[in-house]
Parts: C-alpha cells; sequence; structure tokens
C-alpha cells in the first residue's frame, strides 16, 4: 500500500486542490489538469519505478482508454485513463494483482 502513497498522494492531491480552487463547479477536465500527464510519461514512469506494463485495455464511450498496468510477479497494479487528447489519469493503484486465470485455476500467490 506504501507504493500506492508514493505517486497517488501527489495526483490525488493536485485533483483536490484543483477542484476547491475551480470552486467544485468546473467539468472534470477543466478541474484537474495538473492531476495528469501525457500518457508515455505516465508508462515511463510506472514502468521506471515499479515495473508496470500494461496488460489489459479497453475504449469508453466517450474514447477514452482505459488500462490496467501490472508488475507481474510483484503483483502491483495501476489503472489509468487516457483522454482522446493524450492525457492519463491515475484512476486506482494498489498490490494483489493476480490474472484470473491463476485465480480459477487455484495457483496460490507467490
Amino acid at each position: 500500500m506504501r507504493r500506492f502513497f508514493t505517486f497517488a498522494t501527489l495526483v490525488l492531491g493536485t485533483v483536490l486542490a484543483s477542484g476547491f480552487a475551480a470552486g467544485l463547479t468546473a467539468a472534470p477536465a477543466e478541474a484537474t489538469p495538473a492531476a495528469c500527464q501525457q500518457r508515455d510519461d505516465v508508462l515511463k514512469h510506472l514502468a521506471g519505478k515499479y515495473r508496470e506494463a500494461p496488460v489489459a485495455l479497453g475504449v469508453t464511450n466517450t474514447g477514452g482508454l482505459v488500462e490496467v498496468l501490472s508488475s507481474g510477479e510483484d503483483g502491483t497494479w495501476t489503472i489509468i485513463v487516457t483522454s482522446p487528447t493524450g492525457l492519463s489519469c491515475l484512476m486506482a493503484a494498489g498490490e494483489g494483482w493476480r490474472p484470473l486465470e491463476e485465480v480459477l485455476a487455484g495457483t496460490p500467490e507467490a
């Protein structure tokens, strides 16, 4: 859980601060520009610091790209959403990621 606070604390703190500064009335894209970074920068950071890489993705009905990144053996994971403009925002992060195939097969955690 400590890993979550290193990246997410900065991002979430910025989201909250910009939300309050905007009077909580602005649209999400307007209220949180500092909380998001270019996708390439986010992927480089997560790969370098946590050895995470994309393991699943999907496209939202508004054209956003949702990605789950995982470190594999370490079990850390992050979910990011990238807007059509290329800005990626952290949505969630944690530990204990296991592929569904392992869970269904009853493979014990490493």
